[in-house]
C-alpha cells in the first residue's frame, strides 16, 4: 500500500512537467509568430490610426515576453544541453582566437563534440572537429591543430 501511495505521488509530480516541457520546434514557431506580429505592426504604423498601432505594440510585447518564456521553458526541460561549469581539463583556460594553433592535448578526442546537431552547431568539413574548451567551442582542424573558428561562451 504504501509503495502504491508513493508511486501516485511521484507520477503527480512528475506529470505535470513532462506536460510542460517546451519542444524546439514549439520555441521557433513562437518566434516566427513574433516576426510576423512586428511586422503587422510595421504596417499599422504606416496605414492605420493611433489606436490599432498601441494595440499593436502591446500584442507585439506580449509575444516578445511569450518567446522568452518558451526559449526559457526549452532551456530548462533540456538542461543536459545547455549545461555548463563543471567543465575540467588538465590544462587552464585560454581564449583562443581564429587561426591559433593548438597542442594535440587541446583537441584530442577526449574533448570532440560528437554531436554537433544537439547543440545547433554547423556541420564541420573535412579533417574539421567541433572542440569544447571549458565554456567555448572551437572548431579546431586536427591535421594542423589551427583554430578556424570560435564561440566564446557556448555553454554559459
Amino acid at each position: 500500500m504504501r509503495k502504491l501511495i508513493l508511486l501516485g505521488l511521484l507520477a503527480a509530480t512528475v506529470a505535470p512537467s513532462v506536460a510542460s516541457a517546451q519542444s524546439y520546434g514549439e520555441a521557433r514557431r513562437s518566434e516566427r509568430q513574433l516576426r510576423e506580429e512586428k511586422r503587422d505592426l510595421r504596417q499599422a504604423q504606416r496605414y492605420g490610426d493611433r489606436r490599432d498601432v498601441r494595440e499593436q505594440r502591446r500584442d507585439v510585447r506580449e509575444a516578445r515576453r511569450e518567446v522568452r518564456e518558451d526559449w526559457r521553458d526549452y532551456r530548462r526541460s533540456h538542461r543536459n544541453v545547455y549545461r555548463g561549469g563543471n567543465w575540467r581539463a588538465p590544462f587552464r583556460y585560454t581564449a583562443w582566437n581564429t587561426g591559433a594553433r593548438l597542442r594535440p592535448a587541446y583537441y584530442s578526442s577526449r574533448y570532440y563534440i560528437a554531436d554537433p546537431y544537439r547543440y545547433r552547431l554547423p556541420r564541420p568539413g573535412a579533417n574539421l572537429r567541433w572542440v569544447r574548451h571549458y565554456n567555448d567551442v572551437l572548431l579546431v582542424n586536427v591535421r594542423t591543430g589551427r583554430v578556424m573558428q570560435v564561440h566564446r561562451g557556448f555553454f554559459w
